[in-house]
């Protein structure tokens, strides 16, 4: 009988042990479980909210000890809408641009949030005969990439002139190169001019004597040329936590930016510095933060002009993009 009792007792602590166990599991999986949030931005000024938002560890001060951060680096706005498809990216900092026309063929993209206005301009190469909009009939212009902000910002430019891509059955054509490849493009006369982001637009005034045929507040809609967005995937927004949590330190980081901006300038060197290996000239980045807004409003009206120019370049079958915008968490 005492072997038997015993066995019981022991069967008995072992059964509690093993609840206990799974009591364990169960609340380290619902409220230990780490999360990771994978972070999209690019390696340059417009960018300077995410980099900003980094460097100061908001993103970790908002999502605590138990979200991993990832972060990813691309070089345009197609390559990181590529990599939000593949949701190698949950959430980030891109042109609009891209976004919407991503969105228009998938619904799984929304834009949560403005981060810059302007920070781009159109800059003419020296001997090319170009004094204004109107002069580049017939000559190349270099873009960053098919579809991108800068390349929609340029044919509302010749769209006011009476021009046309050559895309879209007109006289000028458009030649995408990567911004930092431009000055050497001008100064071997391979482009007549540049649609380009800061600090570009600078280096190739100053490197590759250039002239600016529209500073950043004559260009496309001036002061609210939308330049970067927040975008988000579907699935990351269905976490409202997370979502918030992003958002809030995007906002603290705007606000140190406006309050901050010769520190944020460092910011951004250092951290590029380290990323590249490259250090970016000072005076490059005071000359490029002059050209930009440093905000978290949207223009909705811009979005949508920006989406009815790439239907009309043919880039997306149609300009609904209703749905697209939703700064409800923003708000």
């Amino acid at each position: 009988m005492l072997k038997k009792s015993m066995l019981y007792l022991f069967i008995t602590i072992l059964f509690i042990g093993l609840l206990s166990g799974c009591a364990q599991s169960s609340n380290e999986s619902e409220g230990g479980e780490v999360k990771n949030v994978k972070i999209g931005y690019f390696p340059n000024l417009t960018h300077i909210a995410t980099i900003v938002a980094l460097e100061k560890g908001y993103f970790e001060e908002a999502f605590g000890k138990d979200v991993t951060i990832e972060t990813k680096t691309v070089a345009n706005g197609g390559l990181f809408m590529e990599a939000m498809a593949t949701k190698a990216i949950d959430v980030g900092t891109v042109g609009p641009g891209p976004l919407l026309n991503f969105y228009v063929k998938n619904k799984e993209y929304h834009l949560i949030s403005g981060a810059v206005n302007g920070g781009a301009v159109l800059v003419a190469a020296e001997g090319s005969g170009v004094e204004k909009v109107a002069d580049l009939d017939g000559k190349k212009v270099a873009i960053p990439v098919i579809g991108s902000t800068q390349d929609v910002m340029l044919r509302k430019a010749l769209k006011e002139a009476d021009l046309k891509a050559k895309t879209s059955g007109g006289t000028v054509d458009l030649f995408a190169a990567a911004p930092a490849d431009t000055a050497s493009l001008f100064i071997q006369k391979q482009v007549d001019a540049a649609a380009t982001q800061e600090p570009w637009g600078y280096v190739l005034e100053n490197q590759a004597n250039g002239k600016l045929l529209l500073d950043w507040d004559e260009f496309a809609w001036g002061k609210e040329s939308t330049n970067t967005v927040v975008a988000a995937r579907t699935d990351f927004l269905k976490n409202k936590d997370l979502s918030k949590q992003y958002l809030d330190a995007h906002k603290k980081a705007v606000k140190f930016i406006q309050d901050n901006p010769d520190e944020s300038k460092e910011i951004v060197i250092k951290h590029l510095k380290d990323l590249t290996g490259k250090e970016l000239n000072k005076e490059e980045v005071d000359a490029a933060f002059s050209r930009l807004v440093v905000t978290t409003d949207v223009n909705e009206k811009v979005i949508q002009e920006m989406a009815d120019i790439s239907k009309e370049a043919g880039y997306i079958p149609s300009s609904d993009i209703k749905g697209l915008i939703d700064l409800s968490l923003l708000k």
